[in-house]
């Protein structure tokens, strides 16, 4: 048999068969390069100012995430009807789901208003890319098959489920691939149990895992519960999500005013300080490389904050991330005065002073309250008279996780921290 071996840290040996047609397609897809880029944006955006081993690219994470669909689908096609239609749809989207991402991951999303799944579906579906040429010349149904996977409106809604829910292989493989590369151990869980206990509720067409299974998937919200804690909201990394924000707000702010920020003209990176929408291929050509790139010539710039705020990012001198862990009556107060010490410091507190909130986001935590049913999570419950219920209702395990977890931040220089600290004591 000919194939095509990827060696993982996660998975050991990922297989592709390119005897077949769509081994070739898979392969081929691969090698494209739109897929290629992912190897130069991280997976983790700025933890690795955290965690020094975070440096696994959403290359190494999508090919995972193949890899997951690839088992789930061959487990199910054991006692359901799938087509091969179907199982290539689900293999290529798991595949495909993260093509559209931007530099630094989740980071820059934020600050351009964007969504990185609009220009995965759009790569997808157009005859421009590379991908999109290589799934039309293979079915003229694969393309939109496949967007309308990462979409999550695919019928049967179970196998969409595959790829976008919260008990779909993205999540289960960045759990554990995060989990390795940090050195945090809180994100592993039983994989090979829940793949075991996966089955189709054809009724009701979703996805639901087994009687037998339902303490692993316990382990699995738990382990993501506590990476979000302990890894995704690190002070460290989002004190470095804080000073990213700040030194790319000052150079738009500079650009529109015609001041002394260094640009490539005619890049997709002048665009992106001109506040103008990037195109598909353009916004397909960026990647951590670039941005990382304009930062190191904004260190010689004459605006002095600019500068500065570029030497800190770069030298990991970030701010200093105080947690307010006090009573909400006091909470704004202190953040007031916190905001005058940086500013009678002289940093002007608009680029120096950042209040970082976040948590129970419902990508982050599982909760029974979403409005999209496809984010519940069905188990089976007994073994003489099974029924299948959403989880919460027979775990009391995953009822405490509902509540979720809220930070609350200031981010400030770090050379203050001892006097804010004295005000937040006395």
């Amino acid at each position: 048999m000919s194939e095509r071996i990827y060696r993982d840290s996660v998975h050991n040996i990922i297989r592709v068969n390119t005897d077949s047609a769509e081994g070739k397609l898979i392969v081929a897809l691969v090698d494209t390069p739109e897929f290629q880029r992912l190897r130069r944006i991280r997976q983790l955006g700025l933890a690795y100012f955290a965690y020094q081993g975070a440096e696994h690219s959403r290359f190494t994470h999508s090919l995972g995430a193949f890899h997951l669909a690839a088992r789930m689908v061959a487990k199910l096609r054991l006692s359901y009807t799938i087509s091969d239609e179907q199982q290539t749809a689900v293999r290529i989207a798991a595949l495909l789901h993260d093509i559209g991402h931007g530099p630094f991951s989740h980071v820059i999303e934020s600050i351009l208003g964007f969504h990185h799944e609009e220009f995965t579906i759009a790569a997808v579906l157009s005859e421009e890319t590379s991908v999109g040429r290589l799934l039309n010349e293979y079915s003229p149904n694969l393309a939109e098959n496949v967007a309308a996977m990462v979409r999550g409106d695919f019928k049967p809604l179970a196998l969409a489920q595959l790829v976008s829910s919260q008990l779909d292989v993205d999540r289960m493989d960045y759990l554990l691939r995060d989990s390795l590369m940090t050195g945090a151990k809180y994100g592993v869980y039983d994989l090979e149990w829940i793949i075991k206990s996966i089955e189709i509720d054809e009724a009701a067409d979703r996805l639901y895992v087994s009687a037998r299974g339902i303490y692993a998937v316990e382990d699995y919200l738990q382990a993501r519960y506590y990476m979000y804690r302990q890894v995704y909201f690190h002070r460290t990394l989002r004190s470095a999500e804080a000073v990213l924000r700040v030194l790319l707000r000052r150079a738009l702010d500079l650009y529109s005013k015609g001041g002394p920020v260094w640009f490539a003209p005619d890049t997709p990176m002048q665009k992106v300080l001109a506040g103008e929408k990037l195109n598909l291929s353009e916004h397909l050509s960026l990647d951590d490389t670039d941005v990382t790139f304009s930062i190191k010539q904004w260190q010689s710039s004459e605006d002095a904050v600019l500068a500065d705020l570029s030497k800190r990012f770069l030298d990991r001198r970030l701010f200093k991330a105080f947690d307010l862990d006090m009573p909400g009556d006091e909470r704004q107060l202190f953040i007031e005065r916190s905001r005058v010490i940086v500013e009678n410091a002289g940093f002007d507190p608009e680029y120096y002073f950042v209040e970082d909130e976040a948590g129970n986001a419902s990508y982050s935590f599982y909760s029974k309250k979403t409005p999209d049913a496809k984010n519940l999570i069905f188990v089976e419950e007994g073994f003489s008279r099974p029924q299948i219920r959403e989880i919460s209702e027979v775990s009391p395990a995953v009822r405490g996780l509902q509540e979720g977890y809220r930070i609350h931040r200031i981010c400030f220089p770090a050379e203050l921290k001892n006097e804010i600290a004295e005000l937040y004591h006395k």
